[in-house]
């Protein structure tokens, strides 16, 4: 075992270059488009609840499944509550735990980062799709 695997098992922290680590699987469902734009709503809405056919108007592009999937996710792993009401059709409300918005934190720093930074790597990227001239289909 690795001195940073050793200290991170001793402190019960996960540890990205361990493969079997579940932080890989975390990273991959908090680091999407859909969560930052979620997180980034409820946020905004908190201590208010926000119902999912708000959360899919303040989201555009998103489809009712892939912010289904999200929230999903997000209630699987405590970053979200879900609260129902017992109407006919069912009032479905969600908004941040605790957890959730220490999230918010973060993930608005990479939002800001990537907003700041998106027209230096599309110069980046076309530079590089010049050099590498024609692809072959």
């Amino acid at each position: 075992m690795t001195t940073r695997s050793a200290h991170a098992k001793a402190a019960g922290r996960g540890d990205l270059f361990n493969s079997q680590c579940p932080t890989r699987q975390l990273l991959d469902r908090i680091g999407t488009k859909w969560t930052s734009m979620a997180v980034k709503v409820l946020a905004q809405a908190d201590p208010d609840e926000v119902r999912f056919a708000e959360l899919r108007r303040r989201m555009p592009g998103v489809s009712q499944k892939m912010l289904s999937v999200t929230l999903h996710n997000l209630t699987r792993d405590g970053l979200v509550a879900r609260r129902v009401e017992p109407t006919v059709p069912p009032r479905v409300h969600y908004r941040l735990t605790e957890l959730g918005l220490s999230l918010e934190v973060p993930l608005a720093a990479l939002r800001t980062w990537a907003e700041d930074h998106m027209a230096e790597i599309n110069r980046a990227v076309a530079a590089g799709d010049a050099q590498a001239g024609p692809t072959a289909e």
